[in-house]
This record gives structure tokens, C-alpha cells and sequence, in this order.
């Protein structure tokens, strides 16, 4: 049998429970000591030996490794984003993302298709979507030359 699809324990149920519930009350996952207080543990050291037991079987993952990171993974599929709320980290690295995108595309000279420019403009209101508007803004100027050029053709 798969170590993820092994059911939690008890007390490991209790404490995928209790950040569940945390999560959806705060906004973001609860620290160790919270945890600790919340379930009436001894120690951080217990709530460590749990959540580390849960990492491994999958049942729970952290992002990036920082503080506040636990997220539940239920019925052992990738968590659902339930925001559009992104890090500035994350907002960095798809502008980076869809500059290198673009500049692609402006590579092309005279052979721009029109799909391309579609996977440009999914782009843009992505970022405006995920409230990125500053940076979707700022591609704007530069589609609108792409469609030009292309039109051109």
C-alpha cells in the first residue's frame, strides 16, 4: 500500500483537522506552539514528530520550507488554491515568466501568429486576475505594438 493513501492516525487526524480549521479561520496555517496549545501537546517536539510523520506520508506539505507554510492535502491530491492571493516571491517569478514570454515573441520579427499573441493577452489577464495589475499594465503597451506589427503582415 501507497504511504499516502495510509489513514491518519488519531491524533494524526485531530491535528490535520486542527489546521484545516486554523487555515480557514486565519488565513494562513497555525505556528507549532499554536498547534501545541490548540491540541493540548506537551511539547513542540511532539507536534513536530506529528507533522513530520505527516510530510512524509504525504498527508500534509509545507511550501518553500518557511514558517506558516502547512498545507492539508485532502484526498491525497495537490491543494486547491482557494485565493488569488499570491508572495511578492511568487508575483516576481511570473513576471519573470512572462517577460521571457514576450520577449520570445518579439524575437519572431515577421513570422508573429496570431496564436501567439493569444498566449500573450491569457497571460496579461492572468496577472490581472491574480492582482498583478501593475505588472499586467505594464506588458499592455507592449501587446498592443505585437498586435500592430502583426496586422501589419
Amino acid at each position: 500500500m501507497e504511504q499516502s493513501k495510509i489513514r491518519p492516525t488519531k491524533k494524526q487526524k485531530d491535528l490535520l483537522d486542527f489546521i484545516r480549521q486554523f487555515i480557514s479561520e486565519h488565513g494562513y496555517s497555525p505556528s507549532y506552539r499554536e498547534i501545541m496549545k490548540g491540541l493540548n501537546y506537551n511539547s513542540v517536539a511532539t507536534v513536530a514528530l506529528h507533522i513530520n510523520n505527516l510530510l512524509k506520508r504525504g498527508q500534509l506539505i509545507k511550501r518553500d520550507h518557511s514558517a506558516r507554510s502547512l498545507e492539508v492535502l485532502d484526498n491525497h491530491m495537490e491543494p486547491k488554491i482557494l485565493t488569488n492571493q499570491i508572495k511578492e516571491s511568487e508575483e516576481k517569478w511570473l513576471i519573470e515568466k512572462v517577460e521571457y514570454a514576450f520577449k520570445q515573441i518579439e524575437q519572431l520579427g515577421d513570422e508573429i501568429k496570431s496564436t501567439s499573441l493569444d498566449d500573450l493577452y491569457v497571460l496579461v489577464g492572468a496577472l490581472k486576475i491574480l492582482g498583478i495589475e501593475g505588472g499586467a499594465q505594464s506588458f499592455v503597451s507592449r501587446l498592443s505594438i505585437l498586435k500592430k506589427r502583426h496586422e501589419q503582415l
